[in-house]
């Protein structure tokens, strides 16, 4: 009888495979002291292979394309970053070789951020990857990275960097299971774009021998140990069940009795158009771009860069709803010309329109750059504000917007609790909300997105979070306006059914997860959705609530 694990799955599909994992660097290098004469050499050893990774993140990054190029090219931003290499410089100095002074320096950048709560999480994972990495190449042995292999396999790691994600091969890589990790982790939506089956947060998944047979089922979470052929043929089936549905469905997306429900794309630049265009996204609910800000963080980029790369995006819907989130910075994504570099708990200072607000000049550039890009398209832009806590962050929105002579709708993010008690005052500024569901679940349960210890309480199944979801999705509608979903809890088709049935107009997600979402809703009808709601909300809990809202859409 094989033994089922659970973890939180965030890739739909099914993989069964041998287990393979993740190889890793020698992690910790000797300490050896070396003389004053030394000291130059290994200055110069460390700067070359600083320089050699970053250009090989670069590289990985130009090959995978999309949001992973934006990662990656951050990445390499992390390894290159002057303060760092300061101090790796400063270490070697007084005697450390060049692998020591690098792991030392590392270690201390990382104790700092640990230090600050753990807020940047996110960025502490890139952090070791990029020294481990380093560290390798100094040390003369293997990279940390995906094992060699001729066959296909399930791949299992402690955690998975963007650099071996974003190159995964799924014609060998069948799925993966990380130990850490969360639902809004870098590897969980780099998997969805992959269209590779994923599960993370799967504590003990590391003692996994090699070799060990497993299915992974990334829609459920439910890992199986030694399957039986019947288990085999059952997850087989019911893989071939909803590919065969995702084949039949097309067209915009709606309930079975014609509800209409867009089905938009999150994108981060021009890269991720044509994937969205192929799943036949309507339109764009989440244009990210901060990922064309962080190409360099000492300065803005010109205006003229900013126009070329929104037209673009813009271009590829022509009659549709692209929503444009004007830059979010801080937190996880520090700029060093925008966001404070000594905040204790940055997720909780100033960040998205605060920062816009505190530099109004960014702020009238990438909207001036935004209503140049739109002129002459019929593209239906609207614009949108990150991390609104109440009406007068509403209102300093608009009216930039107005000021920089916009023509488009104005709307504001619901990410902070705030922002969803207060809905309906909000809406007296802005023309439309859209809720932001991983750090709308990361402020209401005091639990960091990043990390996997509290990973249950990030679960978007939460009934306090369906909550908060229907508050502002019921404002919208006593205001005639709209309320869409643009968080990764979009992407999961069963909670796509529920969040319709809380009033929510419109849902966006990766562009590979759109198929399943049409798919399903276009089995249900809106009063079922609104059943299902209702019986999510009344459980106590994130499994009883999806449990009972299987129960309803399968007639249970």
């Amino acid at each position: 009888m094989e033994t089922t694990l659970r973890g939180v799955g965030v890739s739909h599909g099914v993989a069964i495979g041998e287990v393979r994992h993740m190889g890793t660097a020698v992690l910790e290098p000797p300490a050896r002291q070396i003389t004053a004469d030394e000291a130059a050499r290994e200055q110069g050893r460390a700067r070359q292979a600083v320089s050699a990774v970053a250009a090989d993140l670069i590289a990985r990054g130009q090959l995978a394309g999309g949001e992973a190029q934006h990662v990656l090219e951050a990445q390499a931003m992390i390894a290159e970053d002057p303060e760092l290499m300061a101090d790796v410089d400063r270490r070697i100095a007084v005697g450390s070789t060049a692998e020591r002074g690098v792991y030392d320096a590392f270690a201390a950048y990382r104790d700092l951020l640990a230090g600050a709560g753990e807020y940047m999480a996110g960025r502490v994972a890139d952090l070791d990857d990029v020294r481990n990495r380093i560290v390798a190449r100094l040390l003369g042995v293997p990279m940390p990275g995906v094992p060699d292999s001729d066959e296909p396999y399930v791949l299992i790691a402690r955690d998975l960097a963007p650099a071996d994600t974003a190159l995964l091969d799924p014609a060998l890589v069948l799925g993966f299971v990380t130990e850490e990790g969360g639902p809004t982790s870098h590897s969980a939506i780099l998997a969805r774009a992959l269209g590779v089956p994923a599960i993370v947060a799967l504590p003990g998944a590391g003692e996994i021998a090699e070799g060990t047979m497993i299915a992974v089922d990334g829609s459920t979470g439910d890992l199986f140990l030694d399957p039986s052929a019947e288990k085999r043929a059952e997850l087989e089936a019911a893989a071939a069940e909803r590919k065969a549905a995702l084949a039949a469905s097309s067209g915009p997306g709606a309930t079975s009795d014609g509800h209409k429900v867009p089905l938009l794309a999150n994108v981060g630049g021009p890269a991720d158009v044509p994937a969205a265009v192929e799943a036949g996204a309507e339109g764009v609910g989440l244009f990210r771009t901060e990922f064309l800000f962080l190409d360099d963080s000492k300065k803005a980029p010109s205006e003229e860069k900013q126009i070329e790369s929104y037209r673009k995006v813009l271009e590829a819907f022509p009659e549709g709803r692209v929503v444009v989130r004007v830059l979010d910075a801080g937190a996880d994504k520090p700029l060093d010309f925008l966001t404070p570099a000594d905040e204790p708990n940055p997720a909780l200072g100033v960040r998205g329109l605060r920062s816009l607000l505190d530099h109004p000049e960014v702020l009238r550039t990438q909207l001036t750059a935004l209503a140049k890009a739109a002129e002459g398209l019929p593209v239906h832009l609207e614009v949108m504000a990150p991390m609104v806590a109440d009406r007068a962050d509403a209102k300093a929105f608009a009216d930039a917007c107005r000021e920089a002579g916009l023509q488009a709708k104005f709307g504001a993010m619901v990410e902070i609790p705030s922002a969803a008690l207060r809905a309906r005052s909000i809406l007296q500024e802005v023309e439309f909300l859209s809720l932001g569901t991983n750090d709308l679940a990361q402020y209401a349960f005091a639990a960091d997105r990043q990390v996997g210890a509290v990973s249950r309480l990030q679960d978007p199944w939460q009934p306090a979070l369906l909550d908060l979801i229907a508050m502002a999705a019921g404002a919208a509608k006593a205001e005639g306006k709209s309320c869409g979903v643009c968080g990764e809890a979009a992407s999961d088709p069963l909670l796509a059914c529920v969040l319709t049935g809380l009033g929510v107009t419109s849902l966006s997600m990766g562009a590979a997860s759109i198929p399943y979402v049409r798919a399903t809703l276009a089995k249900h009808t809106l009063a079922q959705c609104e059943r299902a709601a209702a019986a999510a909300r009344a459980a106590d809990s994130a499994e009883e609530a999806r449990v009972a809202a299987q129960a309803v859409l399968s007639g249970e």
